[in-house]
C-alpha cells in the first residue's frame, strides 16, 4: 500500500495565532491514525518547532545542513513519537536554502510519508513563498479577531494565485461563551468572511496552553484536535462545536467561571 503523499503548508496572517502548536498537535493526531507525517520547520525567524514538539535536545542537523551536503536527509529526521517525525530550520538562515532546493526535498519525503505539513512564516513576507510553492494544500490558521481575520484575508488571497488542490480554514482559540452570546465571531461567520471552508474549530482551551510534546492535557482541545484530523483525512466531516458545553444550566455556570478565571 502506497502513501497519501498530501503536502499541506499551515500558515497564518499574523505571529501568535497558535500556528506551530497547531501544526504539532494536527500531525499527532494524524500520526495516531497510523499514517506517516514528516512536519518541516520552514519558519527561519522563529524556528521553535523542535521546542514545541519538544525534541529540542535531538537536533544535530537541520535543513540548511541538508541543502548545503553536510548530511543526509535521514540524519536531519528527528522522531517525535510514532509515525511523526520533524526536520528544524536552519538556526542562522542560509541563502541557500530556495524555494526549488525545498521542493526538490519535500517531493523526496512524500515518498515516504503520507503527510509533509510545513510550518510557515506568519504574514506574506519573508519564506511565505518558498512555503507555499512547495505545498499542494494549504491551512490557514485564524484567531476569531476582527484583526486576525483581516490579516489571514491577504494571506487568502494570495494563495488562490497558486494551484493548490485545497486551501482550508482552522479557527484556533475560540471562546464558545462569547460567540454564544454574541459577543465575539463565530465559525460560522468566519467561514463566510473568509470564503473557505472550515475544517476545524479549537477551543481556547488551557489544555492548549499546558500541552507538552504531542499531548493534548484538556479533553475538549483533544477531542477538537482529533476531529480535525478525521476532517483533513475524509475529506468531510464534523467540526468541533465550542459552544456546546456553554449551552443548558451546567453550561451557563461553566461560562460564569470561566468569565472569573
Amino acid at each position: 500500500m502506497g502513501f497519501m503523499n498530501r503536502k499541506i503548508v499551515v500558515t497564518s496572517g499574523k505571529g501568535g495565532v497558535g500556528k506551530t502548536t497547531l501544526c504539532v498537535l494536527l500531525g499527532a493526531a494524524l500520526a495516531k491514525t497510523n499514517k506517516k507525517v514528516v512536519i518541516l520547520d520552514l519558519d527561519f525567524s522563529l524556528n521553535n518547532l523542535d521546542v514545541v514538539a519538544g525534541v529540542e535536545n535531538k537536533i544535530v542537523y537541520d535543513l540548511a545542513d541538508v541543502v548545503e551536503g553536510r548530511c543526509r536527509v535521514k540524519q536531519a529526521i528527528v522522531e517525535v513519537d510514532r509515525n511523526l517525525s520533524v526536520i528544524q530550520s536552519d538556526r542562522s538562515f542560509s541563502d541557500k536554502v530556495t524555494g526549488q532546493n525545498v521542493r526538490l526535498l519535500i517531493d523526496g519525503l512524500a515518498d515516504k510519508y503520507d503527510f509533509v505539513l510545513l510550518d510557515c512564516p506568519a504574514g506574506i513576507e519573508g519564506g511565505f513563498t518558498r512555503a507555499v510553492s512547495a505545498a499542494d494544500e494549504a491551512i490557514v490558521v485564524v484567531n476569531p479577531s476582527l484583526s486576525s481575520l483581516r490579516d489571514a484575508d491577504k494571506v487568502v488571497n494570495i494563495l488562490m494565485q497558486y494551484k493548490l488542490g485545497g486551501i482550508y480554514a482552522v479557527v484556533n482559540k475560540v471562546r464558545g461563551d462569547l460567540s454564544l452570546k454574541g459577543l465575539a465571531l463565530g465559525v460560522n461567520e468566519i467561514e463566510d468572511i473568509l470564503k473557505l471552508p472550515v475544517i476545524g474549530a479549537i477551543p481556547d482551551d488551557d489544555g492548549i496552553l499546558l500541552s507538552t510534546g504531542t499531548d493534548v492535557g484538556g479533553i475538549r482541545a483533544a477531542r477538537s484536535i482529533k476531529m480535525l484530523s478525521a476532517y483533513l483525512l475524509k475529506g468531510s466531516g464534523k467540526v468541533y462545536d465550542c459552544e456546546r458545553s456553554f449551552k443548558g444550566p451546567f453550561g451557563r455556570i461553566r461560562a460564569i467561571l470561566n468569565k472569573r478565571a
